[in-house]
């Protein structure tokens, strides 16, 4: 092949600067000045990470207390569920379901069910209260977990709407956690650089 073949796959090779010149594999940067030993401090943001907040927002800490407005309505939760299940066989008993056995099979399935919720109200203001603790030095996962947890709230304000209202104030408070956490200040004081 000859280098003006115009069927080279390759094209015409490159041509190579003169010895010395700025070209191929040499910085293209302006020369500093003379008589300074120094070179110059790079642009700002060249090579760094940014700089994240340095103290916790204030979207982010609004997030933080509806977190434990929720932990709390939880823990209230899981204190009625003890209270129903506490005062359970003394009002089957009333109710005259002692006697029969398959009443009494529907009475033990129905406490059943009222440790369970009692159970999962527990685990449930537990790992709030794990979240609520990580937002001064959590990572971006802890604002995830954040936002999940606001969801499964929700879920739980719908269980708990006929009680006394707590469920519509668990929905509201769940929402706005959703909402705050989610914001870009939330998200830049959880991913800033941690030394």
């Amino acid at each position: 092949m000859s280098f003006g073949d115009p069927n080279n796959p390759y094209g015409n090779p490159p041509q190579q600067p003169a010895p010395g010149a700025p070209g191929y594999g040499y910085p293209q940067q302006p020369q500093a000045p003379a008589g300074y030993g120094y070179p110059a401090a790079p642009p700002a943001g060249y090579g760094y990470p940014p700089a994240g907040p340095v103290q916790m927002p204030g979207i982010t800490r609004a997030a933080q207390i509806m977190l434990g407005i929720i932990v709390l309505a939880h823990a209230l939760i899981a204190g009625l569920y003890g209270y129903t299940l506490s005062q359970w066989d003394e009002t089957m008993a009333e109710a005259g379901i002692s006697g029969d056995s398959q009443a009494q099979e529907f009475a033990d399935l129905g406490k059943g069910i009222v440790v369970f919720f009692l159970g999962l109200a527990a685990v449930f203001a537990l790992l709030g209260l794990a979240l609520l603790f990580q937002y001064a030095k959590g990572g971006n996962g802890v604002r995830v977990c954040s936002i999940v947890y606001g969801s499964f709230a929700i879920v739980t304000g719908i269980f708990m709407i006929a009680a006394w209202g707590i469920g519509l104030l668990i929905i509201a408070v769940a929402i706005l956690l959703i909402v705050f956490a989610a914001k870009r200040a939330s998200a830049e004081w959880f991913k800033r650089p941690r030394y």
